[in-house]
């Protein structure tokens, strides 16, 4: 199973942008995806989620600012991160997981947000 995830990039506070990662191989049926960052010098913690069959959890200080959705047809799970701040600088790794609890990483793509 391979995660290709795009769209980091540079961004000046308050801007936007958007991530997606597709999920490709030899794939079970899909539960949960969603997008983990990791700062320098801190834990991987968890972004956003939403399982196949739509519900979303989000963390605190992304919610009302960051929307994540997927389309199961593509295998594929998006990341819209709205009204950027500094603090979001991040790796951003995509993450999924089948029914059976197997779990599969991307290799991250990086997001950085200027003041």
């Amino acid at each position: 199973v391979q995660l290709q995830a795009s769209g980091g990039g540079l961004v000046q506070a308050g801007g936007s942008l958007r991530l997606s990662c597709a999920a490709s191989g030899r794939l079970s049926r899909i539960d949960t995806m969603g997008w983990y960052r990791q700062a320098p010098g801190k834990q991987r913690e968890l972004v956003a989620e939403v399982t196949n069959g739509g519900i979303t959890n989000y963390a605190d200080s992304v919610k009302g600012r960051f929307a994540i959705s997927r389309d199961n047809a593509k295998n594929t799970v998006y990341l819209q991160m709205n009204s950027l701040k500094p603090e979001d600088t991040a790796v951003y790794y995509c993450n999924l997981i089948t029914i059976f609890g197997n779990a599969f990483w991307g290799q991250g793509t990086l997001v950085t947000v200027s003041s």
